[in-house]
């Protein structure tokens, strides 16, 4: 730990505790808003301490139960580690946790997907119940009493705003140039007094670069100097640049066509190795002088300011492998001029989205044949992580681009399916669907038009003609024919996996032939 306090302002240095004597404070039975999105910027001492006092209640027979509230994902050391002991009664809004997945999905802690920006909304509404403590990670406290955010802002504002009690957890860890770097905007309002939002440019500065918080609120500091979880990059495999490839060259259609500007408009990437890869694509292609408005900046889009195809990056977290951070803070002074971190009820607000003109590029689990998207659930009841801020940009993007490889698990599983098994995103947000086997482009198509595209330019040619053949049949035997489904065998692809390990390859045709007789398709 840094020598040094970061607590500058005398007032508060005598509520500095440790990380067990602050959570002692926390009762059982209440809500708690902590800091954190995508790894970044979450407290690391105070959620593990009081772990190990749920841990300890539990054996002595008490149950001890909170609501866990954040921005995005955490880590282990917070979601995992309160959820190891069973800690979490509800948790909302978004997780990518394996032990707090598996208890999701094992009906052992209550889960609320919400798009990203409604958290902060709903949470004034009241209609998320009363937040009672904030626990927040700051990067330092200023004498005047201010607060330095960290690598991320999520939902901070609104849990220091809402909550009745805060801790604070000061990490010496984070570097001390982040300040500057923030844009704290104060002047959303509660219905009917709403006002526009005087954003109009992605890199425009409409706030404070400070967190603000009633120092009465302040019931302890933990002094802490612990990093990130700043998790490597593995490189893009071939199917992701095979996606880039193609949205590269969707871009420069448009262009050609005076559709999009030839410096693009703003661009949002999800995270993962294909948004690296499209991102990687962008920094070698034509395009110049980019903006983005997104949620989480990763490693691509900071390799594009180094070079200076990006112009300047808003966001709400920075999502950045231990090189790519150390590259950050070398040339912090460049960075942090290029580089806006926001609230998210800024970074994802549907009305700037909209009017700024976001191209929208997501990840998902699934796609159906007209166009429907499912990015949460695998095989229709299992939660992965949550549909995060993805409806924000796909509902209100210029252009909202899905894309996944064609299969998963080895070939076994169709990423393009008659009918997806859980819908996210449906067909009327979904504008372009890309796979390494190619891009389709839905807008202005009828569903048996998106249908016949989706096949045949992103379907995997092991699945191909099973899906041909399905919407032949459904067109020939559905009650109506707008979107001409078979309800029997509608999932009957999912049944399949789940009983036999793998997604159906053969046509109606040919499995009747290699099973004997006129069996139901439903039943294999």
């Amino acid at each position: 730990m840094s020598t040094a306090s970061r607590v500058l302002n005398s007032a508060l240095q005598s509520k500095i505790m440790s990380a067990e004597e602050a959570a002692a404070l926390i009762p059982s039975g209440v809500n708690v808003g902590m800091s954190g999105f995508t790894g970044a910027g979450y407290p690391k001492q105070v959620p593990a301490a009081l772990a190990k006092r749920i841990m300890d209640s539990n054996l002595n027979g008490q149950k001890f139960k909170i609501g866990v509230w954040t921005g995005a994902s955490t880590a282990p050391e917070l979601d995992g580690a309160l959820a190891m002991v069973d800690g979490v009664e509800m948790r909302l809004p978004y997780q990518s946790d394996p032990i707090c997945r598996k208890r999701i999905n094992a009906g052992e802690m209550e889960y609320i997907d919400i798009h990203l920006s409604h958290v902060a909304q709903s949470v004034w509404f009241g209609f998320l119940g009363k937040l009672d403590w904030a626990v927040v990670e700051v990067t330092g406290v200023t004498e005047e009493g201010y607060l330095i955010p960290a690598s991320s802002i999520g939902n901070n504002k609104t849990w220091l705003d809402c909550a009745d009690k805060v801790i604070l957890e000061v990490n010496s860890w984070q570097h001390p140039a982040l300040e500057g770097m923030h844009d704290i905007y104060y002047g959303t309002q509660l219905p009917p007094h709403r006002k526009p939002i005087p954003l109009v440019r992605p890199d425009d500065r409409i706030g404070e670069a400070y967190l603000k918080v009633d120092p009465s609120k302040i019931v302890a500091i933990v002094e802490t100097h612990q990093k990130d979880r700043n998790s490597a990059f593995s490189a893009p495999d071939l199917a992701s640049r095979q996606i880039a490839g193609h949205i590269l060259e969707f871009f420069e259609h448009e262009v050609s066509k005076g559709r999009l500007p030839r410096e693009l408009l703003p661009l949002q990437s999800g995270v993962g190795n294909i948004a690296n890869a499209v991102m990687g694509g962008l920094n070698d292609g034509p395009f110049n002088d980019l903006t983005a408005y997104t949620e989480v900046l990763q490693d691509g889009m900071l390799d594009m300011l180094r070079s200076g195809k990006l112009a300047s990056a808003s966001a709400t977290a920075l999502s950045l492998s231990p090189a790519a951070l150390d590259d950050m803070y070398a040339n912090i002074e460049d960075y942090r001029r290029r580089i806006v971190l926001r609230p998210q009820e800024i970074s994802n607000h549907p009305e700037l989205i909209r009017r700024l003109g976001v191209l929208a590029m997501n990840g998902m689990i699934e796609a159906d044949i007209y166009g429907n998207v499912n990015s949460t659930h695998v095989m229709g009841t299992q939660i992965m992580n949550g549909i995060g801020g993805s409806g924000d940009f796909a509902r209100n993007a210029y252009i909202s681009i899905f894309m996944t490889p064609s299969t998963a698990k080895g070939g076994d599983i169709s990423c393009i399916v008659p009918m997806v098994s859980h819908t996210d995103h449906t067909e009327h947000d979904v504008q372009v669907i890309v796979t390494e086997q190619g891009l389709a482009d839905l807008r202005g198509l009828s569903p048996k038009q998106r249908a016949k595209v989706v096949i045949e330019n992103c379907a995997h040619p092991d699945f191909k003609p099973a899906l041909k053949d399905y919407y032949r049949r459904a067109y020939g035997q559905a009650a109506g024919r707008h979107t001409p489904h078979l309800l029997e065998e509608a999932l009957s692809w999912h049944l399949r996996y789940l009983r036999s390990g793998h997604m159906p390859r053969d046509t109606a045709d040919e499995l009747r032939e290699r099973i004997g007789g006129a069996s139901s398709l439903a039943r294999v």
